[in-house]
């Protein structure tokens, strides 16, 4: 399942209440107004009918992955959530320094079975990109809201740094970067099957 819509119209990674993710920590919001670097999205302090974005996009994508999270699980015993989304390595207004490659999360565990994400945690501490589990992102509403180990469902979510595949200071897409870890993304996936 895709998002159709930038996280600028409704940030579906955010619970519906736009309750904070990290406690004492700057949250960009269910609608954000400004990017992570802190530039203004629009051109007016327009007023923003976050329950009509919420009605009109977060919820349909989640009834779709709630939908198909439940299918899986009957039809087979169990579900794998993989939650991607990438990021620039450097966003001083939400964190110190220079995120690793690989950033994977679990909310602490309570997501995903320790044998299962021990097992992509592996292949990523192997690879040849920095990585670290639980470490500035433990996973968003998405993972902490349907990773269930206990029924079945197990929910991982990988923040990829863009400079994997990009050049971060003129937006170049690098396409042997992007090859690269490919390789290494296939690879957790395959951990991510094989262990549960």
């Amino acid at each position: 399942i895709a998002a159709n819509y930038s996280r600028y119209v409704v940030d579906l990674n955010r619970a519906p209440d736009d309750a904070a993710l990290y406690e004492g920590q700057l949250s960009t919001g269910l609608c954000p107004k400004q990017t992570f670097a802190g530039d203004d999205i629009y051109f007016d302090d327009i007023d923003i009918d976050i329950a009509d974005r919420v009605k009109a996009y977060w919820q349909p994508y989640h009834d779709q992955l709630r939908s198909a999270l439940d299918a899986t699980a009957s039809a087979h015993g169990k579900a794998l959530l993989w939650d991607a989304h990438s990021i620039p390595s450097q966003v001083p207004r939400l964190f110190e320094g220079e995120l690793p490659v690989l950033n994977i999360g679990t909310n602490d565990g309570a997501s995903c079975d320790a044998s299962v994400s021990d097992a992509v945690a592996a292949v990523a501490a192997a690879s040849d990109y920095e990585s670290v589990v639980n470490g500035r992102f433990k996973g968003g509403y998405i993972t902490r809201h349907y990773g269930e180990p206990d029924a079945g469902i197990h929910a991982i979510q990988l923040e990829l740094s863009q400079q994997a595949y990009m050049n971060e200071r003129t937006l170049e897409y690098d396409r042997q970067g992007a090859d690269d870890v490919q390789q290494t993304l296939r690879a957790m996936l395959e951990a991510f099957l094989d262990a549960a």
